[in-house]
C-alpha cells in the first residue's frame, strides 16, 4: 500500500536493512515495515546446512573414482560474507540472486580440491579403502581454506557416504576382491583342518603320552614288586638261614648232650662194669654149690631139687635107681 510493506524473518535469519545504501538496521530475527523504493533487504541464513556433494577425480593409476558426501556447515560471520555475496530478497523472502547457489558450488569446490592431491597419490584400491583418512583430509582442508575463512563460515563436519569406481573397474574390482576372499575362505578352510588334524595329532599324542606315563608307572610298579620280592625273598632267606643255624646250633648242641650222655653212660657201664670185675673177682674161684648155698636170699624147695637133678646129671653113672613121683613134678612145674 502505497509502496509500505511489512516483513518478518524467524530468529535463524541475520537481517540488514538498508535505505538510499545506507545500514537502517540490523541483527537476528528483526520485523519491520519498509519503503520498498528506496529499501534493500538483506537476510543471511546462520542455521546449519547440509551441501551433498560428489565429484569425480582421477588416481594414482589413472583410474577414475567418485566422491560422494555430505558438509555441514553454518554461516558464523554475516557482516563478512554480506561483502562478497548478495543475499538480497524480495517481499516475498525469496533471494534476488543466485550468490546462494554460488556459496555452496565453491564450497563442494574447495572440498574436492582439499582431497585432489590425495586421490591422485593413491591407487584406486586405496582411495576405496580409505574412507576416514579421506573425511579427515576434507575437514581439515575446508577448516583451513583461506576462501572459505574469508566468507565467514565455519565447516561443522564433513561425511564422506561412499567412493566408487566405475562400473566396469567396480566389477574387476569386485571379481578380484571375489576370488581374494574365496582364497582366504580356502585358506580359513584349509587352516581350520589343518587346526582340526593339528589338535587330532595333539590328542593323539596326549593318549599316547598318557599310555606310555602308565606303561611307565606299571613298570615302575612291577619294578617295585620285584623290588619287594626280592627284599622278601632276601628276609625269607636271611630268616632260614636263621632257623638252620639256629637248628644246626640246637643239633650240636643236641650231638653235644648226646655225647656226653653217652660219655657218661660209658663212663657209668665202666664204673658198673670195673665193679662187677672186682665182685666177679671175688667169686671167680668159689665153687659154685657154694655161692648157690650162701644165696639163701630167695631160696626155694624146687631150686634145691633142681640142683639136686643138676647135680645128679653130672654123675649118671653113679646111679642105680632113680624114682621120681608124679606128684614132685607137679609141684615143681607149679607158679609160685
Amino acid at each position: 500500500m502505497l509502496g509500505f510493506n511489512y516483513i518478518k524473518f524467524d530468529p535463524m535469519n541475520y537481517v540488514i536493512h538498508y535505505r538510499n545504501g545506507k545500514i537502517v538496521k540490523e541483527g537476528k530475527g528483526l520485523s519491520f515495515f519498509y519503503f520498498n523504493r528506496n529499501s534493500s533487504i538483506v537476510a543471511i541464513p546462520q542455521n546449519s546446512r547440509d551441501i551433498p556433494f560428489i565429484f569425480k577425480d582421477i588416481t594414482k593409476d589413472y583410474q577414475r573414482v567418485s566422491v560422494q558426501g555430505q558438509i555441514t556447515y553454518c554461516i558464523t560471520e554475516p557482516l563478512q560474507i554480506n561483502k562478497q555475496l548478495d543475499f538480497t530478497v524480495n517481499n516475498d523472502k525469496v533471494y534476488l540472486s543466485d550468490d546462494y547457489e554460488k556459496l555452496t558450488q565453491r564450497l563442494v569446490n574447495e572440498a574436492q580440491t582439499s582431497i585432489s592431491a590425495f586421490v591422485h597419490g593413491c591407487t584406486i584400491k586405496e582411495v576405496l579403502s580409505k574412507f576416514t583418512e579421506i573425511e579427515k583430509k576434507l575437514f581439515e582442508g575446508l577448516s583451513d581454506s583461506k576462501v572459505i575463512t574469508s566468507l565467514g563460515i565455519e565447516i561443522m563436519s564433513v561425511s564422506v557416504l561412499g567412493i566408487s569406481a566405475d562400473p566396469e573397474m567396480a566389477r574387476a574390482l569386485e571379481a578380484e576382491t571375489r576370488e581374494s576372499l574365496q582364497q582366504e575362505a580356502d585358506k580359513a578352510i584349509y587352516d581350520r583342518r589343518n587346526f582340526a588334524v593339528e589338535q587330532e595329532r595333539k590328542i593323539k599324542e596326549s593318549e599316547l603320552n598318557t599310555e606310555i606315563a602308565i606303561e611307565e608307572k606299571q613298570k615302575q610298579i612291577v619294578e617295585k614288586k620285584m623290588e619287594t620280592d626280592l627284599v622278601q625273598q632276601e628276609n625269607d632267606s636271611r630268616l632260614k638261614l636263621l632257623e638252620m643255624e639256629s637248628e644246626l646250633q640246637i643239633q650240636e648242641m643236641n650231638k653235644k648232650l648226646v655225647k656226653m650222655k653217652a660219655d657218661n653212660q660209658r663212663e657209668e657201664a665202666d664204673a658198673k662194669g670195673y665193679e662187677l670185675d672186682a665182685i666177679m673177682k671175688t667169686y671167680k674161684d668159689i665153687d659154685w654149690r657154694i655161692l648157690n648155698a650162701l644165696n639163701t636170699d630167695g631160696a626155694s624147695a624146687r631150686n634145691n631139687i633142681a640142683l639136686a637133678f643138676r647135680e645128679l646129671a653130672t654123675n649118671p653113672s653113679k646111679i642105680g635107681n632113680l624114682n621120681i613121683s608124679p606128684d614132685l613134678i607137679n609141684s615143681l612145674l607149679q607158679k609160685e
